[in-house]
């Protein structure tokens, strides 16, 4: 009898289910990387801190990521992984939190798993944090409400700021294609990699992959979309407040921007470094403090490889990922990220000139949408639509054009705490209600109470969300259809609860694709987060852009 259950328990470990350690009473997992022991929730099962590459340490720093060897033995799976190296100190920020350990060894990734998951749909989240801070340890983030739903949540680390991004001219000499810079998208995309090889173990399904995140994590979704090395990994794709700005090119100026070679020959300098083994010698947190004190701002690059293109350019011509999107914004986006927004003007007349002065004759069009009869509105939704409307409702109609469906939303939700600090829906503030961690905030939020209003509206998101992830299609019972964009421009406004509606803002996104067409035919402007009263002059029309 004991010889039968012994032999049982190793078929099972061989075959890559799970099974629970009678010794232990946690979750043991046999995958193609190895086996690794996480710890129950519940009727969840949580493995944290597993490595999906090798440390980029060394002279690894700045190359794209290596798979890790399969290891022996079972791997300890109940610690988070330290984070990628980032700043710290960001004090009152709404977003600041306790950061963890840090260390160039951060690549790693967590599951969440339903104990008895078999061919489950997964949802990998990739965080947000302008590409130079974040985890996928932090609370806000944490998988078990979601993974309750059905599916298998996982969170992923990735290389941030210089260590993530930098493009430089002896880094491009050191590759076979050629190429620097995107080292963070690489590896991102060795995660899902790691994921499609590796899931299946943990009772995932590889062919329903959602991958999904918030501002430089949807920015990423967005570069994952276009990236040729990411085709294949994923099946559906989830952006919430994305911004298609106009990127840097390896060696070209474009639009404004330097060529991101240049970039990095000019930090080396400004960090008084004669070669690029001058900046892989200098302690890791050392170089990200310094490269950020000195003004370089990390973005992924268009090198004609990971990055073929614009992401205007390749969702245009619909060379994009053809998969099911969800995508939207946050009415409130700009309340909590006031340097976008310049200072309102004295007057409406003030105002009005200033537009005139710079948007010529689309003034009119401008002035319909963001009136001077609201100045302190009008100031905070012209870099909110430039940077996330735009982009949503232009990802909504790309998919659709490809055949695609495409689910747009708008989070126009608030509660005492955060209308009475002046931010209603800001940037953010829907990851808690789709995550179902209303309890988990970082310490400067504004809190969210414990009301059946905050509870049902968590509970439909969760809801439409894991749909998205199981079939494609957001459902969630007795809730409102969420149909998609299509012919009628449909949309989700999710106010107190959800509210199904057509036609977003009228003119909005008109008004911005005529503004960024005129700069692209250009080429010469970017476009960005300044808009409005502190916008480079339009360029006049042309036949392309009216």
């Amino acid at each position: 009898m004991i010889r039968t259950a012994v032999r049982a328990l190793v078929a099972l470990t061989v075959l890559g289910c799970v099974h629970v350690s009678a010794a232990s009473a946690q979750p043991v997992v046999a995958a193609p990387a190895g086996s690794v022991q996480g710890e129950t929730l519940g009727d969840i099962n949580l493995y944290k801190g597993i490595p999906y590459a090798l440390p980029p340490t060394g002279w690894r720093r700045w190359r794209p990521p290596v798979a890790a060897p399969r290891w022996t033995g079972t791997r300890d799976a109940t610690q988070f992984g330290p984070a990628c190296h980032q700043l710290t100190g960001r004090g009152a920020s709404l977003y600041a939190g306790p950061v963890p350990p840090m260390s160039e060894d951060c690549l790693s990734l967590n599951i969440w798993a339903p104990a008895h998951a078999k061919n489950a749909p997964v949802l990998v989240w990739i965080h947000g944090g302008a590409l130079t801070n974040g985890s996928s340890s932090e609370t806000m983030y944490d998988g078990a409400r979601l993974a309750a739903e059905g599916v298998i949540v996982v969170s992923i680390n990735y290389r941030l700021g210089i260590l993530g991004y930098l493009a430089h001219p002896e880094l491009s000499g050191e590759s076979r294609k050629n190429v620097s810079g995107n080292y963070g998208l690489l590896d991102q995309i060795a995660a899902l990699r790691w994921i499609k090889q590796n899931i299946p173990a943990f009772g995932g399904d590889p062919a329903r992959v959602t991958i999904a995140g918030e501002s430089a994590g949807a920015l990423s979704v967005l570069y994952l979309m276009a990236s040729p090395e990411a085709r294949g990994l994923f099946s559906r794709a989830v952006a919430e407040s994305a911004y298609m700005l106009s990127t840097p090119e390896l060696r070209s100026s474009r639009y404004g921007d330097p060529p991101a070679e240049g970039v990095g020959a000019w930090l080396q300098m400004k960090l008084g470094r004669t070669n690029l083994a001058g900046l892989r010698a200098m302690d890791a947190q050392d170089l990200t403090v310094a490269a950020a004190k000195a003004g370089y701002v990390p973005w992924g690059t268009v090198d004609g490889v990971i990055l073929p293109e614009q992401l205007v350019e390749i969702f245009d011509r619909g060379q994009q990922a053809p998969v099911p999107l969800l995508a939207g914004f946050n009415q409130g986006e700009i309340r909590s990220l006031p340097a976008l927004a310049p200072p309102a003007p004295a007057d409406a007349a003030t105002y009005e000139r200033a537009i005139r002065e710079r948007y010529g004759d689309l003034a009119d069009a401008f002035l319909a949408v963001y009136p001077s009869s609201d100045i302190a509105q009008s100031v905070l939704a012209t870099p909110r639509d430039a940077l996330y409307g735009w982009t949503a409702e232009r990802l909504a109609r790309r998919q659709t054009a490809i055949g695609q469906p495409a689910f747009l939303y708008l989070f126009d939700h608030g509660y005492p705490a955060a209308d009475g600090a002046g931010l209603h829906a800001f940037h953010a503030s829907e990851i808690p209600y789709v995550f179902g961690t209303r309890d988990r905030t970082p310490p400067n939020w504004p809190a969210i109470p414990d009301t059946a209003t905050e509870t049902g509206l968590s509970d439909a998101m969760r809801a439409y969300w894991t749909s998205f992830a199981r079939d494609g299609t957001p459902s969630a019972l007795g809730q409102p259809a969420w149909s998609a964009y299509g012919q009628s421009r449909a949309y989700m406004a999710f106010e107190e609860g959800p509210v199904a509606r057509e036609r977003l803002m009228p003119g909005m996104f008109k008004l911005h694709e005529t503004v960024v067409c005129r700069r692209r035919v250009t080429g010469k402007t970017p476009w960005n987060w300044k808009v409005g009263i502190v916008s480079i002059p339009v360029p006049p029309a042309t036949p392309a852009c009216s």
